[in-house]
């Protein structure tokens, strides 16, 4: 039986959700001749220029890094064209990629997705999964097209939301299916298997708009489970915030309670080894890990021996 031709794949990617997509790349009759990422960008408290994740994983491979700011420019365009890409995976590139791209390889462009097709579309599809309280999502291994996020879906990988499930962790599960899915779809690739094109319903389609840090803060008038949503969904990024008493706390955990409360959403039902209870529009909600400015991340109770005046007058 003859040896199927070696594939000439390019990777785009940058955070670390697209490093084990990357690492899923390294298969049998595939060469990474480049990884794309985005600039080197300033972080931490220094501003120091940083790599991304995906070049540092691609430096430790010893893989060629390409960094153009865009893809739009003819320069950026012949690069990419020089090296005779078979294949374009992309995963939380980043950057836009022109109709010019996309015509580049022979076969075309893949890109894994963090949702189930067509719902959550966009660029924050893990955080708006958990903010709605669905109860599945997913990965989609989709051939690009130009529009958002609309190309035909070659496989799809569901994943059940536990009840506690965060942003982070989320992420990391989403991550590792992905990457399953992907070298599932380089095997078959490679293997001459087919891999059929499921075009998108045009029911059900939703868009996760990108996050922002001012949806981070806590409106007590919302229902407890709501809000309990926001604080998972944004841990690690951007972290809920809620004005407790006069003083400003990043909330890490927190969890909706059975019950209702007639007091005035925003006081304090109790505080105590528990946690701290927060009347809401509808229900209570639990405080149960804070974090204070400058400070590190504490347990509620922690947090409430240092403020007495939490505890309500009887």
């Amino acid at each position: 039986m003859p040896t199927p031709p070696r594939l000439r794949l390019v990777f785009a990617g940058t955070p670390e959700f697209a490093v084990p997509h990357l690492a899923a790349c390294r298969r049998d009759n595939v060469d990474i001749v480049a990884v794309y990422t985005q600039p080197d960008r300033p972080a931490g408290r220094g501003r120091v220029l940083s790599a991304s994740p995906v070049k540092q994983a691609a430096q430790a491979l010893g893989i060629a890094v390409e960094q153009p700011p865009r893809l739009r420019e003819t320069g950026a365009i012949e690069r990419l064209r020089a090296l005779v890409p078979d294949l374009l995976v992309v995963v939380a590139y980043g950057l836009i990629l022109p109709r010019k791209v996309l015509t580049i390889p022979r076969l075309g462009c893949w890109n894994v997705h963090a949702s189930l097709l067509p719902r959550w579309r966009g660029a924050a599809p893990i955080q708006r999964a958990l903010l709605a309280g669905d109860t599945e999502t997913g990965v989609c291994l989709m051939q690009m097209e130009a529009g958002l996020d609309t190309g035909p879906v070659l496989l799809r990988r569901p994943l059940a939301i536990a009840p506690d499930e965060t942003g982070g962790t989320l992420h990391d599960k989403l991550a590792a299916v992905g990457a399953e899915a992907l070298g599932e779809g380089l095997d078959r690739l490679v293997n001459g298997r087919a891999l059929p094109a499921h075009s998108q319903s045009a029911d059900g389609v939703t868009y996760a708009h990108k996050l922002d840090k001012a949806e981070a803060a806590f409106d007590w008038n919302q229902p407890a489970a709501v809000i309990e949503r926001k604080v998972r969904a944004f841990n690690p990024w951007p972290v809920a915030e809620a004005l407790l008493a006069g003083e400003m706390l990043r909330v890490w955990k927190a969890a909706a309670l059975p019950g209702a409360s007639t007091a005035a959403p925003g006081s304090v039902l109790g505080a105590g080894r528990d946690g701290i209870d927060i009347a809401c529009g509808g229900g209570v909600l639990r405080l149960l890990e804070v974090q204070r400015a400058g400070a590190r991340r504490i347990a509620a109770a922690d947090y409430a021996n240092a403020r007495p005046d939490l505890k309500p007058k009887r």
